[in-house]
Protein backbone atom coordinates (compact mmCIF):
# COMPACT_ATOMS: atom_id res chain seq x y z
CA UNK A 1 0.00 0.00 0.00
CA UNK A 2 2.76 2.43 1.24
CA UNK A 3 4.58 1.34 -2.24
CA UNK A 4 1.76 2.27 -4.45
CA UNK A 5 1.28 5.34 -2.57
CA UNK A 6 4.33 6.48 -3.41
CA UNK A 7 4.28 5.52 -6.62
CA UNK A 8 1.27 7.33 -7.57
CA UNK A 9 3.10 10.74 -5.86
CA UNK A 10 6.00 10.13 -8.12
CA UNK A 11 3.66 9.87 -10.87
CA UNK A 12 1.89 13.54 -10.20
CA UNK A 13 5.60 14.68 -10.11
CA UNK A 14 5.06 15.69 -6.22
CA UNK A 15 8.53 14.07 -5.47
CA UNK A 16 10.43 15.18 -8.72
CA UNK A 17 11.97 17.56 -10.91
CA UNK A 18 8.32 17.59 -12.49
CA UNK A 19 6.70 19.81 -10.24
CA UNK A 20 6.16 23.14 -9.80
CA UNK A 21 8.51 25.51 -8.21
CA UNK A 22 7.05 25.56 -4.15
CA UNK A 23 7.83 28.51 -1.73
CA UNK A 24 7.00 29.52 1.75
CA UNK A 25 4.95 32.00 0.31
CA UNK A 26 3.11 30.99 -2.57
CA UNK A 27 1.70 27.91 -3.00
CA UNK A 28 2.87 27.66 -6.53
CA UNK A 29 6.00 30.14 -7.53
CA UNK A 30 6.23 30.07 -11.17
CA UNK A 31 8.26 33.47 -11.92
CA UNK A 32 5.47 34.26 -14.06
CA UNK A 33 1.78 35.54 -12.40
CA UNK A 34 3.54 34.78 -8.71
CA UNK A 35 6.88 35.28 -6.72
CA UNK A 36 7.43 34.25 -3.47
CA UNK A 37 8.02 37.07 -0.88
CA UNK A 38 8.89 35.86 2.28
CA UNK A 39 6.33 35.09 3.61
CA UNK A 40 4.19 36.50 1.59
CA UNK A 41 3.31 35.76 -1.98
CA UNK A 42 2.52 38.50 -4.61
CA UNK A 43 1.73 38.42 -8.19
CA UNK A 44 3.82 39.66 -10.93
CA UNK A 45 3.59 39.77 -14.74
CA UNK A 46 7.03 39.91 -16.72
CA UNK A 47 8.03 41.33 -20.31
CA UNK A 48 10.88 40.69 -22.28
CA UNK A 49 14.16 38.18 -22.16
CA UNK A 50 13.79 35.47 -19.36
CA UNK A 51 16.87 33.59 -20.51
CA UNK A 52 19.84 35.35 -18.84
CA UNK A 53 18.77 38.80 -18.71
CA UNK A 54 21.12 41.39 -18.83
CA UNK A 55 19.55 43.98 -16.61
CA UNK A 56 16.33 43.34 -14.36
CA UNK A 57 13.89 46.07 -14.40
CA UNK A 58 11.51 45.62 -11.37
CA UNK A 59 8.44 48.37 -11.55
CA UNK A 60 6.41 48.74 -8.15
CA UNK A 61 3.10 50.52 -8.68
CA UNK A 62 1.49 53.66 -6.45
CA UNK A 63 -0.82 53.30 -3.73
CA UNK A 64 -4.35 53.68 -6.30
CA UNK A 65 -6.14 55.37 -3.63
CA UNK A 66 -8.95 55.44 -6.20
CA UNK A 67 -9.75 51.96 -5.82
CA UNK A 68 -9.28 48.95 -8.78
CA UNK A 69 -6.50 46.65 -9.76
CA UNK A 70 -3.18 48.05 -9.31
CA UNK A 71 -1.71 47.35 -13.43
CA UNK A 72 -1.47 50.54 -14.50
CA UNK A 73 2.44 50.09 -14.53
CA UNK A 74 2.46 47.17 -16.68
CA UNK A 75 2.29 48.75 -20.12
CA UNK A 76 5.51 51.15 -18.92
CA UNK A 77 6.68 47.55 -18.11
CA UNK A 78 5.83 46.42 -21.19
CA UNK A 79 6.83 49.15 -23.11
CA UNK A 80 10.46 49.27 -21.99
CA UNK A 81 10.74 45.43 -22.48
CA UNK A 82 10.63 46.16 -26.12
CA UNK A 83 12.28 49.33 -26.43
CA UNK A 84 15.38 48.16 -24.99
CA UNK A 85 15.22 44.30 -25.70
CA UNK A 86 18.99 44.93 -27.20
CA UNK A 87 20.28 45.45 -23.67
CA UNK A 88 18.84 42.12 -22.67
CA UNK A 89 16.58 44.08 -20.15
CA UNK A 90 13.77 41.71 -18.95
CA UNK A 91 10.70 43.75 -17.28
CA UNK A 92 9.08 42.77 -13.92
CA UNK A 93 6.00 44.49 -12.65
CA UNK A 94 4.95 43.90 -9.24
CA UNK A 95 1.68 44.34 -7.06
CA UNK A 96 2.48 45.01 -3.95
CA UNK A 97 1.29 43.68 -0.46
CA UNK A 98 -2.60 43.67 -0.59
CA UNK A 99 -3.23 44.32 -3.85
CA UNK A 100 -4.36 42.63 -7.09
CA UNK A 101 -4.24 42.55 -10.48
CA UNK A 102 -7.34 42.65 -13.35
CA UNK A 103 -7.47 39.21 -13.82
CA UNK A 104 -8.34 38.12 -10.25
CA UNK A 105 -5.00 37.66 -8.56
CA UNK A 106 -4.15 38.66 -5.70
CA UNK A 107 -1.14 39.45 -3.35
CA UNK A 108 -1.22 38.25 -0.10
CA UNK A 109 -0.36 40.45 3.01
CA UNK A 110 -2.52 43.74 3.47
CA UNK A 111 -2.12 47.69 2.43
CA UNK A 112 -4.25 48.73 5.37
CA UNK A 113 -7.19 49.97 3.17
CA UNK A 114 -4.03 51.46 0.34
CA UNK A 115 -2.99 54.00 3.91
CA UNK A 116 -0.05 54.26 5.99
CA UNK A 117 0.86 50.97 4.29
CA UNK A 118 4.59 51.66 3.68
CA UNK A 119 5.79 49.35 6.96
CA UNK A 120 8.67 47.28 7.39
CA UNK A 121 6.87 44.00 6.89
CA UNK A 122 5.72 45.02 3.46
CA UNK A 123 8.94 46.77 2.60
CA UNK A 124 10.54 43.59 3.36
CA UNK A 125 8.32 41.30 1.25
CA UNK A 126 8.94 43.31 -1.73
CA UNK A 127 12.46 43.18 -1.01
CA UNK A 128 12.05 39.10 -0.60
CA UNK A 129 10.40 39.03 -3.99
CA UNK A 130 12.99 41.06 -5.87
CA UNK A 131 15.79 38.85 -4.14
CA UNK A 132 13.83 35.80 -5.72
CA UNK A 133 13.85 37.39 -9.20
CA UNK A 134 17.64 37.81 -9.22
CA UNK A 135 18.22 34.27 -7.63
CA UNK A 136 15.91 33.13 -10.25
CA UNK A 137 17.22 35.10 -13.26
CA UNK A 138 20.56 35.95 -12.32
CA UNK A 139 20.93 39.50 -13.94
CA UNK A 140 24.26 41.10 -14.24
CA UNK A 141 22.22 44.56 -12.87
CA UNK A 142 19.73 45.39 -11.15
CA UNK A 143 17.55 48.40 -11.45
CA UNK A 144 13.50 49.18 -9.33
CA UNK A 145 11.54 51.30 -10.75
CA UNK A 146 8.70 53.01 -8.53
CA UNK A 147 5.80 55.38 -9.25
CA UNK A 148 4.64 56.93 -5.46
CA UNK A 149 4.28 54.95 -2.98
CA UNK A 150 6.73 52.35 -4.98
CA UNK A 151 9.02 55.11 -5.39
CA UNK A 152 8.86 55.60 -1.40
CA UNK A 153 9.29 51.66 -1.35
CA UNK A 154 12.19 51.55 -3.27
CA UNK A 155 13.66 54.07 -1.74
CA UNK A 156 13.06 52.62 1.83
CA UNK A 157 14.82 49.32 0.54
CA UNK A 158 17.89 50.96 -0.84
CA UNK A 159 18.26 51.60 2.85
CA UNK A 160 17.33 48.80 4.46
CA UNK A 161 18.33 46.19 2.36
CA UNK A 162 21.55 47.62 0.52
CA UNK A 163 22.53 46.11 -2.29
CA UNK A 164 19.44 44.72 -3.57
CA UNK A 165 19.34 47.19 -6.41
CA UNK A 166 22.29 48.86 -8.59
CA UNK A 167 20.14 51.88 -9.55
CA UNK A 168 16.75 53.05 -8.69
CA UNK A 169 14.13 55.65 -10.46
CA UNK A 170 11.59 57.72 -8.69
CA UNK A 171 8.72 58.95 -10.04
CA UNK A 172 6.69 61.41 -8.03
CA UNK A 173 8.43 60.49 -4.81
CA UNK A 174 6.88 61.04 -1.22
CA UNK A 175 10.55 60.39 0.14
CA UNK A 176 9.82 62.46 3.42
CA UNK A 177 6.67 61.55 5.25
CA UNK A 178 6.61 63.83 7.33
CA UNK A 179 6.53 66.51 5.39
CA UNK A 180 4.55 65.14 3.04
CA UNK A 181 2.08 64.40 5.80
CA UNK A 182 2.19 67.55 7.24
CA UNK A 183 -1.26 69.42 7.91
CA UNK A 184 -2.67 65.70 7.64
CA UNK A 185 -2.91 62.54 9.87
CA UNK A 186 0.56 60.96 10.16
CA UNK A 187 1.25 57.88 9.04
CA UNK A 188 2.84 56.45 11.91
CA UNK A 189 3.08 52.71 10.80
CA UNK A 190 5.33 53.31 7.37
CA UNK A 191 9.09 53.88 7.11
CA UNK A 192 10.08 57.18 6.16
CA UNK A 193 12.59 57.03 2.78
CA UNK A 194 14.39 60.21 4.29
CA UNK A 195 15.32 58.22 7.88
CA UNK A 196 17.09 55.34 5.38
CA UNK A 197 19.27 57.42 3.51
CA UNK A 198 22.39 56.91 6.01
CA UNK A 199 23.48 53.21 4.81
CA UNK A 200 23.18 54.23 0.73
CA UNK A 201 26.30 54.30 -0.39
CA UNK A 202 27.78 54.35 -3.74
CA UNK A 203 28.29 52.87 -6.47
CA UNK A 204 23.98 52.99 -6.22
CA UNK A 205 22.75 55.46 -8.77
CA UNK A 206 19.63 57.28 -8.51
CA UNK A 207 16.91 59.38 -10.18
CA UNK A 208 14.23 60.91 -9.04
CA UNK A 209 11.84 62.65 -11.60
CA UNK A 210 8.80 64.57 -9.98
CA UNK A 211 5.91 66.31 -12.05
CA UNK A 212 6.55 70.63 -11.78
CA UNK A 213 2.80 70.84 -11.35
CA UNK A 214 2.55 67.80 -8.77
CA UNK A 215 -0.22 68.26 -6.09
CA UNK A 216 0.02 65.50 -4.38
CA UNK A 217 4.26 64.77 -3.90
CA UNK A 218 5.97 68.42 -4.42
CA UNK A 219 9.02 68.14 -6.12
CA UNK A 220 10.99 69.58 -3.12
CA UNK A 221 10.49 66.21 -1.09
CA UNK A 222 12.28 63.96 -3.61
CA UNK A 223 14.46 67.52 -4.58
CA UNK A 224 15.62 66.93 -0.70
CA UNK A 225 16.11 63.38 -0.70
CA UNK A 226 18.82 63.68 -3.28
CA UNK A 227 20.39 66.32 -1.19
CA UNK A 228 20.51 64.17 0.92
CA UNK A 229 21.81 61.04 -1.00
CA UNK A 230 24.55 63.46 -2.88
CA UNK A 231 25.80 64.41 0.96
CA UNK A 232 27.22 60.80 1.12
CA UNK A 233 28.27 61.09 -1.81
CA UNK A 234 26.31 58.90 -3.76
CA UNK A 235 25.25 59.41 -7.76
CA UNK A 236 21.93 60.68 -7.47
CA UNK A 237 20.07 63.87 -9.70
CA UNK A 238 16.82 65.09 -9.16
CA UNK A 239 14.53 66.49 -12.13
CA UNK A 240 11.37 68.15 -12.77
CA UNK A 241 8.76 67.04 -15.99
CA UNK A 242 7.31 71.01 -16.62
CA UNK A 243 3.79 71.38 -16.04
CA UNK A 244 3.61 67.33 -15.12
CA UNK A 245 0.71 66.16 -12.63
CA UNK A 246 1.70 63.64 -10.31
CA UNK A 247 0.51 60.94 -12.25
CA UNK A 248 1.43 62.30 -15.60
CA UNK A 249 4.83 62.54 -14.80
CA UNK A 250 5.14 58.47 -14.57
CA UNK A 251 4.00 58.65 -18.64
CA UNK A 252 6.67 61.30 -19.25
CA UNK A 253 9.39 60.19 -21.72
CA UNK A 254 11.73 61.58 -19.40
CA UNK A 255 11.03 58.21 -17.30
CA UNK A 256 12.62 56.35 -20.17
CA UNK A 257 15.14 58.30 -21.04
CA UNK A 258 16.19 58.74 -17.08
CA UNK A 259 15.85 54.39 -17.24
CA UNK A 260 18.07 53.94 -20.10
CA UNK A 261 20.78 56.06 -18.46
CA UNK A 262 20.76 53.52 -15.20
CA UNK A 263 20.78 50.35 -17.86
CA UNK A 264 24.83 51.07 -17.51
CA UNK A 265 26.19 50.84 -14.57
CA UNK A 266 28.12 54.36 -13.19
CA UNK A 267 31.92 54.77 -14.42
CA UNK A 268 32.67 56.34 -11.68
CA UNK A 269 32.31 53.79 -8.91
CA UNK A 270 32.69 49.62 -9.13
CA UNK A 271 29.67 46.64 -9.27
CA UNK A 272 29.00 45.65 -5.43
Amino acid sequence: MKKSLLSWLFALGLFSGAAPALAAGCAVQDFEHFVSAGDECLVMARFGATDAPRTLVVWLHGDVSSGGPAVYHYAAAKEAAARFSAEGVLSVALVRPGYEDDEGRHSSGTNNGRRDHYTRANMQAVGAAITQLKDHFKPQRVVIVGHSGGAATAANLMGMMPGLSDADLLVACPCDLVSWRAGRKAWTQSENPMRWTDPIKPPVQVVAITGGSDDNTSPDLARHYVEALQAHGVNARFEVVPGASHNAAFRSPMVSDALSSLLQPDPSGSRH
